[in-house]
């Protein structure tokens, strides 16, 4: 056991964390993480002051164009086979009821709902962690097999939150009460706030919210009112042909374009689907802020790699054309053109 794995310095110990995860060792991360451990450092704070932040840095050495997929697939396993590591070496006996925990349908980001797990099994709960993307029928049938206490639900995207919200409501018809969290649902959870559920922002906050039923069944009800008028659900049935529509401007407008390879072409289809889902989702709570975050984000995303952020603005002004007549949809993109960089638009 080195000395670096002896120390009770969870500043210290991150640095040689990380430095794992770039070199992919697998081994030493996991003796990292045990060496804290045997120094007598909580099991929680090994998940949480460790293992969470390192993977959220993974998560923006990739964002920053640093890391390849491939490297950030790496260091999210390593960090999933410490976590195990971890939850074997504290081996908790349940003392409380079932709690089931799932990622939403369509969500792929496995490692943050299953550090809740973790926190939530180190505070007596039984819990079932069912992992990524779990398809709402399935859930619902787990849920009447078992007697679940609570069912905790994350979301990473907030252009998942439609999908979340049935699947919410699906858990609820159940007759288990439900907890939220994620980026998906904001990072103050008002998105949580506007599909009328429980929220919360981090592990610890999800272990407190479970243990008092009355606060977890005392969400306000959702505020979607504004659904009535068919415009998300309109805007969703024209999904492909928004794409498509604006793949042939692209081609026409841009000569480079129609010489894309195939990887090329696949990028770009997904982007222009990207952009159509998390505007769909922003009509759905009827938040253009949801719209306008992503704008940034997708932005500094191709910027990073090298993209110039104008490019965001051609499929978002052939949007805002096709959809003139949707008013929601029309001002979140609107606004999100005004929050690109001035020299994009």
């Amino acid at each position: 056991m080195t000395a670096a794995t002896a120390t009770t310095d969870l500043g210290e110990a991150y640095s040689g964390y990380l430095d794992c995860l770039a070199d992919a060792d697998e081994y030493g991360a996991t003796e990292m993480a045990i060496g804290l451990l045997d120094a007598g450092v909580p099991a929680e704070r090994v998940l949480l002051d460790l293992v969470a932040p390192a993977q959220a840095e993974v998560g923006e050495r990739w964002a920053r164009n640093e890391w390849s997929v491939a490297q950030e697939h790496a260091a999210t396993h390593i960090s999933e086979q410490v976590v195990a590591a971890v939850s074997a070496y504290a081996k908790p006996r349940p003392t409380g009821g079932r709690v089931v925990v799932a990622c939403m349908d369509g969500e792929w980001h496995a490692l943050p709902p299953r550090l809740v797990a973790e926190v939530l099994r180190l505070r007596g709960w039984q819990v079932t962690f069912l992992g990524a993307s779990v398809p709402a029928a399935h859930l619902v049938s787990y849920l009447h097999r078992y007697d679940a206490h609570a069912v905790a639900l994350a979301c990473a995207l907030p252009m998942r939150l439609p999908y979340a919200h049935r699947m919410i409501e699906a858990c609820r018809r159940s007759d288990v009460p439900v907890v939220v969290g994620g980026r998906g649902f904001g990072a103050d959870g008002r998105w949580a706030r506007r599909l009328g559920v429980a929220w919360a922002p981090d592990a610890p906050s999800a272990a407190e919210l479970i243990a008092d039923e009355r606060a977890l069944r005392g969400a306000p009800p959702a505020r979607l009112a504004h659904l009535a008028d068919d415009e998300y659900a309109s805007l969703v049935r024209r999904r492909g042909e928004l794409i498509d529509s604006a793949l042939a401007e692209l081609r026409e407008r841009v000569p480079a374009a129609r010489e894309y390879t195939a990887a090329q072409l696949d990028a770009t289809v997904s982007d222009l689907g990207h952009i159509v889902d998390f505007l769909a989702a922003a009509v759905y709570v009827d938040d253009a802020s949801l719209f306008t975050e992503f704008v940034e984000w997708l932005s500094g995303i191709l910027g990073s790699r090298g993209v110039p952020a104008g490019a965001v603005v051609l499929p978002l002004e052939h949007y805002a054309a096709a959809l003139r007549d949707f008013p929601r949809a029309a001002r979140a993109l609107a606004l999100g053109c005004a929050a690109l960089p001035a020299t994009a638009r």
